[in-house]
């Protein structure tokens, strides 16, 4: 079976939305992943939820290219949450026939969480797309056990997602046990990169790295071969690598195309 990959936004973070889209049908890339909210305030993110131009030169380059949207950026969860502030992300979401939403847990109280995450997924029912939970080992869900754990607590709902980065599985105290007992049905797609395994790393080299310095499959130390292993073979495969230094100098389609590339012959895939 052929893996499908995914252009996550921050392997191409200077492109805008059709600028990505072209760059993944070249490169054969079957989808894209965009940020249309920072994750961050302040932090950059892509032009579409209010350009009207953007959003039709984008549906019109779908349509040309086959390219489709696999997931959007961000849902953050906080101890205080409503999800109606999203409801623009996700109408977008819904336009451009994505699949899944990245949501991140900056609550550590795990029953306030899980109901705000319950409360989430039930608002975003109409909509068409999975509330995918990325586990961030400097976030309220810092592994895949606690992923697990909230899936339980908001009662499994049947959008429900666990995200698993391979960055955060290497710096996490995740083991390849703990993959492979998340319910396939959970795992809607998972996130590629290399880096330095270990858990010894600080908040802020762990926010540096994941936002703007990671490596392509290969060059770190994460067991990248045993986590897809562990992984369902059909789960779509986002590539997210960014490197301000070495993307920049080389443009965006030439990051991406060396990111797939690393990708491709990590997973036994060229």
């Amino acid at each position: 079976m052929l893996r499908s990959y995914s252009l996550a936004y921050l392997t191409v973070n200077e492109s805008s939305v059709p600028e990505a889209i072209s760059i993944a049908a070249e490169l054969g890339y079957s989808s894209v992943g965009l940020r249309l909210k920072p994750n961050a305030p302040g932090a950059p993110f892509q032009s579409f939820i209010d350009d009207v131009q953007i959003q039709r030169e984008t549906l019109a380059r779908m349509a040309d290219t086959g390219v489709t949207v696999f997931d959007i950026e961000i849902i953050r969860i906080g101890e205080v949450f409503d999800p109606a502030p999203y409801r623009a992300l996700l109408e977008a979401g819904a336009a451009l026939n994505a699949k899944a939403v990245l949501v991140a847990a900056d609550d550590t109280h795990e029953p306030r969480l899980a109901q705000h995450y319950a409360q989430l997924c039930e608002y975003m029912q109409p909509y068409g797309l999975t509330a995918d939970l990325e586990f961030m080992p400097w976030t309220g869900v810092k592994d895949a056990k606690a992923a697990l754990r909230i899936m339980a607590l908001a009662g499994h709902p049947k959008n429900a997602g666990i995200l698993v980065d391979a960055l955060h599985f290497g710096r996490s105290t995740s083991t390849l046990e703990d993959i492979a007992d998340i319910p396939s049905h959970l795992l809607h797609y998972a996130q590629m990169c290399d880096a330095k395994a270990g858990l010894h790393f600080s908040t802020e080299e762990l926010i540096h790295t994941a936002r703007q310095e990671r490596m392509l499959p290969g060059e770190g130390s994460i067991d990248l071969k045993g986590l897809f292993n562990a992984l369902p073979r059909d789960v779509p495969v986002s590539i997210e690598i960014p490197d301000m230094i070495r993307a920049k100098a080389m443009g965006d389609k030439a990051w991406a195309e060396k990111a797939l590339q690393a990708t491709r012959y990590v997973l036994g895939d060229l």
